[in-house]
């Protein structure tokens, strides 16, 4: 008996045409666009102000006039939480600049320079071995609360994670015959590391980016409801959540509905990032999803 073999179709096309058909790089996209709208247009268009506290409005459950009911001051959440909108982007987004730049620069050097390998990928694996949120805490208790030090803290637990990336990805391109060709015509090693080498590992670090932006929200949403987060004068969707830790069984309101909110931006980027990686890889099967 004759058997047939059938091959797995590949989806065909460039990268924009893939994503354009890629249901959760559009639905991402659509809703990450939603928030940054909301974060530009709240300061420029609205004249709510998110600390006006009104005493005869405390703890009022949601409402037409208030739709995310109001706090212990009296200020309403749903304001408040439009308008912590841009800093709770912000530092997810510095967070992702900030790891993949360094990242990238170290696993450059350890894939390429291997007598650094060693000595860099040990620093990453004893960086990796501490959790996050214990790093965050002990860099607050030292320096103390700001946005700097939350940035960086959260931050440095999520280099070693680019850092393991780059270098993989290093060790395979050194093979390719076009980087071979290059050192034999004499290329100095920064020539071929940045024009040759580094844009192939744009594509996956655009990914992993997605996800660090994603954890850096919900890392400082933690440690601002621990109460070791930013400070209770910047406004971000755990600080609001922080404000209702002690109320909620009377007004559950005041931590549900920022809550909500930072669970669909987290969803909304990890869709862009799992959409960015299948129309980055036709061979995934949600290419053509």
């Amino acid at each position: 008996m004759i058997e047939q073999e059938t091959a797995t179709a590949v989806p065909t096309g460039s990268p924009k045409r893939r994503g354009k058909r890629n249901a959760n790089l559009m639905l991402g996209l659509g809703l990450l666009a939603g928030f940054v709208l909301i974060a530009i247009a709240m300061p420029l268009l609205s004249s709510a102000d998110p600390q006006a506290m009104l005493t005869s409005q405390r703890l009022k459950p949601p409402s037409w006039d208030h739709w995310f009911g109001t706090d212990r001051l009296g200020r309403d959440v749903a304001i408040r939480v439009a308008f912590s909108t841009a800093d709770s982007l912000a530092v997810g987004v510095i967070v992702a600049l900030l790891a993949c730049s360094v990242g990238t620069l170290l696993g450059l050097v350890a894939g390429y320079f291997r007598w650094t390998d060693g000595l860099i990928m040990r620093v990453m694996d004893g960086i990796m071995a501490v959790p996050g949120i214990m790093i965050a805490i002990a860099m607050i208790s030292v320096v103390g609360a700001s946005i700097t030090t939350v940035v960086l803290a959260i931050a440095i637990h999520d280099v070693p994670r680019v850092v393991r990336l780059v270098r993989g990805a290093m060790l395979s391109l050194r093979e390719e015959a076009y980087v071979e060709a290059a050192a034999l015509l004499g290329s100095p090693p920064w020539s071929i590391v940045f024009r040759h080498m580094l844009p192939g590992i744009l594509a996956p670090l655009a990914v992993v980016g997605t996800y660090i932006a994603a954890n850096a929200m919900l890392l400082e949403a933690t440690l601002s409801f621990l109460g070791c987060g930013l400070p209770p004068d910047v406004p971000t969707w755990g600080n609001i959540m922080a404000d209702g830790r002690s109320l909620f069984r009377i007004a559950p309101w005041i931590i549900l509905w920022p809550g909500v909110v930072l669970a669909i931006a987290v969803l909304a980027i990890n869709l862009l990032g799992d959409g960015l990686r299948d129309a980055f890889d036709p061979t995934t099967d949600g290419a053509m999803r």
